[in-house]
This record gives C-alpha cells, structure tokens and sequence, in this order.
C-alpha cells in the first residue's frame, strides 16, 4: 500500500515525508524554493484556474468541487501525470504539499484518494 501524506508546504520538512510533491497551480506566497524543499511540481494535477476560480466563489460547493476535478484528474496529460505519482508512492512515502489551511478538506485530499485507489 502507498504511504501518501498531506502536509502544508509551510510546514517544516520532515524525514518521513519522502518525495515532497507540490500539489498547488501557483507558488506559496513568502516561501523560498530552498525552505520549501520541494521535490517535484506537476502542475497538470493541480486544479484548473477556472476551476479554482468557481470554487472560492459563493457558488463553489464541495461535493461540485470534487466532481469537477475529478473529471479534470481523467484528462489524459492529468492522467499521465497521475500515473507517475502512482508510480512514485509505490516506491516509498509521497507527502502531497498544499498551502491552504485545511488539507483534509482541498483538491489535495482528493488527490490523495486518486493515488490510493
């Protein structure tokens, strides 16, 4: 089974984090590429701007939210790119990145349950 974890990429690396993977389209605000220490950026998982654009709006709705970018996950470059994740987190831990404040309940939680289905 894949070890895939969810952290805030302001957060302090950790050793159990294995491949830091950054899961956000555009780069954390006031945080230096070094301190980060990220791994790898695929920007192909991240959710669309418009999508993202929807769901901070007051219209955007979880279970909407989810669907949408699942669909976004099925394209085909997202799909490649997932399969290179897949492929990473079968080697060893995988530590999905985010900035947002509650990483249960974002585009990486879902990511995470693409990875471990």
């Amino acid at each position: 089974m894949a070890t895939v974890r969810l952290r805030r990429v302001y957060d302090s690396p950790d050793p159990e984090d294995g491949t830091r993977v950054l899961v956000d389209r555009l780069w954390p605000r006031g945080l230096a590429k070094a301190v980060a220490q990220v791994d790898d950026w695929p920007k192909e998982l991240t959710p669309s701007n418009e999508l993202r654009r929807w769901y901070h709006t007051q219209e955007g709705e979880w279970d909407e939210f989810r669907r949408r970018y699942e669909a976004e996950l099925a394209a085909p470059e997202a799909a490649e790119a997932l399969d290179r994740l897949r492929s990473l987190a079968a080697a060893g831990p995988v530590t999905l990145l985010t900035a947002v404040k509650e990483p249960d309940h974002s585009h990486a939680s879902i990511l995470r349950d693409a990875l471990e289905a």
